[in-house]
């Protein structure tokens, strides 16, 4: 099996097991209040107020909530944006991965407004693109990098040889 082989497949199973976990958190944990069933749907549809208010009232709400609204959400797409393209098994483009980020965020944060679980929030989508986005560059680094150390190493064995 090639070296491209093996890293679909472990890259297909970590996507796998990373959807997985990244559901529970965002539908079913308790940690983050998912299991408490509201009778009113909660939403913001305003670009930047659930930020502006984390950032404004950070004193108030707390480093660890802030954390996890602010930086969570990025970090939690980051892997998303790393591993679609092995899970799409084509080449893929930055607004590609915006695009199936944003739908994706799009699905679960639709998920939490319908079963009234957590609140479907714009800038919720934003962060996640965004970690997705982010996600994908650093999948790009790393590729770079990867390409740049078989050229090193090509040389060596054309020097050696």
């Amino acid at each position: 099996m090639k070296k491209r082989d093996w890293i679909r497949a472990l890259s297909r199973i970590a996507f796998v097991i990373y959807m997985i976990v990244l559901v529970y958190f965002l539908l079913l944990s308790d940690g983050f209040g998912r299991t408490v069933q509201r009778d009113e749907y909660q939403f913001n549809l305003i670009p930047f107020v659930e930020i502006m208010r984390f950032v404004t009232y950070r004193e108030y709400l707390g480093f660890y909530n802030v954390m996890i609204n602010l930086v969570g959400n990025v970090v939690a797409f980051i892997p998303f944006g790393a591993l679609i393209r092995w899970v799409i098994n084509r080449s893929v483009r930055w607004y590609h991965v915006m695009g199936y980020t944003f739908l994706f965020s799009l699905s679960v944060e639709l998920l939490q407004l319908i079963a009234k679980v957590g609140a479907f929030d714009v800038d919720d989508l934003i962060l996640n693109t965004f970690g997705g986005l982010l996600g994908f560059f650093v999948y790009c680094i790393l590729r770079w990098f990867d390409r740049i150390l078989d050229i090193c190493k090509d040389k060596r064995r054309n020097k050696d040889a």
